[in-house]
């Protein structure tokens, strides 16, 4: 015991190892978040992914949506417990893989009960309203669905004290807007601004992606976008850049609430221009049916079969759409709508020269349209090979 205390008291050499105070409870210094408006503490914890905890409890409103679905996965990813109001369980039934078990909650919603709203809302932090339609039903107009519906969800939010409010609107909303679908866009960003001054309002263009109504029809039915002559100028934006957008904005510095940002695509594109691109990959030549009509009679046909088919096939407003132009960077500074679309887009984390173009991806979501007649069979060496032109065959030596 002597020689072990000893040992003990013996001082250290200067070739010693330094001693340095060791802290029990290390924390980084964002691991903990208090949010201003309900004091919810935000912890995480894990090592990142979908197994982990982020802290973040989100609603997503309009989550079965083209856009929501990969709102909620890259969420869920990112270990948020998500919040998913639907109409039909069987539309949301698929995105319960897209979390860990017990991290995505579907709840029966409706647009016009707003104890169900609340419901679905009172214990997130942020909540996101991406509920949007292309045409108007006989039970939803463009008003219910763009303008009182997220006026009245972004009231509730407020009253319960939610941190963040995101609400998804779309480039060219206008209140003098010639189609009611923008009018109506318009309409839903003053009322959700005046419940939720703190909301951040993001308007993007056209989204094109996999399941999308852009590139898809338009490769269905190109003589709908040959109207104006194909001039009508588009910036359509990659569903995979809005989507991560939308979700860097849940841990957006300060500076984000109350922001309009406007989300625009990196390049500019004639509806003619989309319709070259889209035959380039499709192998298609263009039809005897791609031909400009008149406004008025294209819009009479449309309003007879939107009465007869029992499927959205033409709609009077998006024909009206068809002839209005994206807003440039200059009508956004000259309507003062918000900031540029190169500072929207940094404040979401993304610089406008690192965005997706069509062209880099149009061919894995046209490739399904190409004709069998028009694909040339693999030759090898010593095979027939057929030439489609003059109709002759020769062995490839």
């Amino acid at each position: 015991m002597a020689h072990l205390r000893s040992l003990a008291a013996a001082p250290l050499g200067r070739s010693a190892i330094p001693f340095k105070p060791i802290s029990l409870s290390q924390r980084g210094i964002f691991d903990v978040i208090v949010k201003k408006n309900s004091g919810k503490p935000i912890i995480r914890y894990g090592t990142g992914g979908r197994s982990s905890v982020s802290g973040h409890t989100a609603t997503v409103f309009g989550a079965s949506g083209f856009l929501g679905r990969y709102v909620v996965s890259k969420l869920a990813k990112a270990g948020t417990q998500v919040i998913v109001p639907y109409r039909d369980a069987d539309e949301v039934r698929f995105l319960r893989v897209t979390g860990d078990l017990g991290q995505i909650v579907p709840m029966e919603w409706d647009i016009r009960k707003p104890h169900q709203i609340e419901e679905c809302l009172r214990h997130s932090d942020v909540v996101y309203n991406l509920v949007g339609r292309d045409w108007e039903t006989r039970n939803n107009k463009f008003d219910d669905i763009f303008a009182t519906g997220p006026g009245e969800i972004a009231r509730i939010a407020k009253e319960n004290n939610v941190d963040r409010f995101i609400h998804v609107s779309h480039l060219n909303a206008d209140l003098n807007s010639p189609s009611s679908f923008y009018r109506a866009k318009a309409k839903g960003e003053l009322l959700v601004r005046e419940a939720f001054p703190d909301a951040t309002i993001v308007r993007p263009s056209g989204v094109f992606g996999f399941e999308d109504r852009l590139l898809n029809q338009a490769a269905r039915w190109p003589f709908l976008w040959c109207q104006n002559g194909g001039k009508t100028q588009i910036r359509p934006v990659h569903f995979t850049n809005l989507s991560h957008a939308l979700v860097n904005l849940m841990d957006a510095d300060h500076s984000s609430p109350g922001l309009t940002l406007s989300l625009p695509g990196p390049k500019t594109y004639t509806n003619g221009q989309l319709l070259e691109t889209i035959r380039t990959f499709t192998l298609k030549n263009p039809s005897l049916l791609e031909v400009s009509l008149p406004k008025a009679p294209l819009q009479f046909v449309a309003g007879i079969t939107n009465r007869v088919l029992w499927w959205p096939f033409m709609d009077r407003d998006k024909i009206e759409r068809a002839y209005i132009n994206d807003l440039t960077d200059a009508d956004i500074r000259i309507a003062k709508q918000g900031l540029s679309a190169a500072d929207s887009w940094r404040v979401c984390g993304f610089e406008l020269d690192q965005l997706d173009t069509i062209e880099e991806h149009a061919i894995k979501y046209l490739r399904i349209y190409r004709p069998y007649d028009r694909v040339v069979e693999p030759s090898t060496v010593g095979s027939v090979y057929k030439n489609q032109k003059n109709k002759a065959y020769k062995v490839i030596e």
